[in-house]
């Protein structure tokens, strides 16, 4: 072999062995497995997505629907309350490995996190007590409205810059279910609130609230992980298209809502 062939086989040798080496270190980085227990973070006074019931029993949609697609993946589940408005923070800090409870997708929270595909629809309700002098959004200038604390609502409030602009003073709770307790003794003049619910505590208390606008923004509700955890997001987005495909997640709205408002999962 004379020596211009020989350096050529030597540089090709050279080149092969360290794309070889490459893909071996990509494969290792990129290799995921299942883990061994999911816990899924939530806000526990969210009805009826998930919250306890009166013997402090933690129920609801999402409560059913993580049971059941945890059963599929063959990983058992754990519900783990956290402070909803540091959401993100609980997920990144591997606290928590889902957040499942009603989460809206929106484009703010896609920069920090990803999102299976969305199963349920949603949207942004006013709601004043039934005696009130409020019959629009206008009705409610000047007036206190509530609602929680790093939700979807806020969001909404903030895209409708007239209307926040308009009112007397806003107030953050903890959760919606604070804000509709304190509308209903008159602490507060109105709350905008998940339709999800809203509409599920007024079912509660019949007679006693009515919605003046329910086109404060349609939303989608998806679960939310880290962006790494792309096996997860995989098997998950399997076993939401499953339950949606088999009937059980229609199952499951019925159940919660008295109604299908699932959406099919693609």
């Amino acid at each position: 072999m004379n020596v211009k062939k020989w350096i050529i086989t030597a540089i090709a040798a050279t080149t092969i062995a360290a794309v070889l080496t490459g893909c071996g270190s990509d494969s290792a980085k990129t290799e995921q497995k299942m883990p061994n227990k999911i816990v899924i973070g939530f806000d526990d006074n969210f009805p009826p997505m998930g919250f306890r019931d009166d013997s402090g029993q933690i129920v609801g949609f999402d409560i059913d629907l993580a049971k059941e697609a945890g059963s599929r993946l063959g990983v058992p589940v754990e519900f783990k309350p956290i402070d909803w408005d540091s959401k993100e923070a609980a997920l990144k800090s591997k606290q928590v490995d889902l957040l499942w409870n009603g989460l809206t997708i929106t484009d703010e929270r896609k920069q920090q996190i990803a999102f299976s595909k969305p199963y349920m629809k949603n949207a942004q309700l006013l709601v004043v007590r039934a005696d009130a002098n409020i019959n629009d959004k206008a009705g409610l200038a000047g007036k206190v409205l509530g609602t929680q604390e790093g939700s979807s609502a806020v969001d909404a409030l903030n895209k409708a810059a007239e209307f926040k602009s308009s009112l007397g003073n806003i107030k953050m709770y903890g959760d919606y279910v604070a804000a509709l307790m304190d509308l209903e003794v008159g602490r507060i003049d109105g709350v905008l609130v998940d339709s999800v619910v809203g509409r599920y505590y007024m079912s509660k208390k019949p007679g006693q609230f009515k919605v003046v606008d329910q086109n404060m923004g349609d939303e989608e509700f998806g679960i939310g992980m880290r962006r790494e955890d792309t096996l997860l997001k995989e098997k998950l987005d399997g076993v939401l298209k499953q339950l949606s495909e088999d009937g059980t997640m229609t199952k499951l709205s019925q159940k919660w809502f008295g109604e299908d408002i699932t959406i099919k999962v693609q």
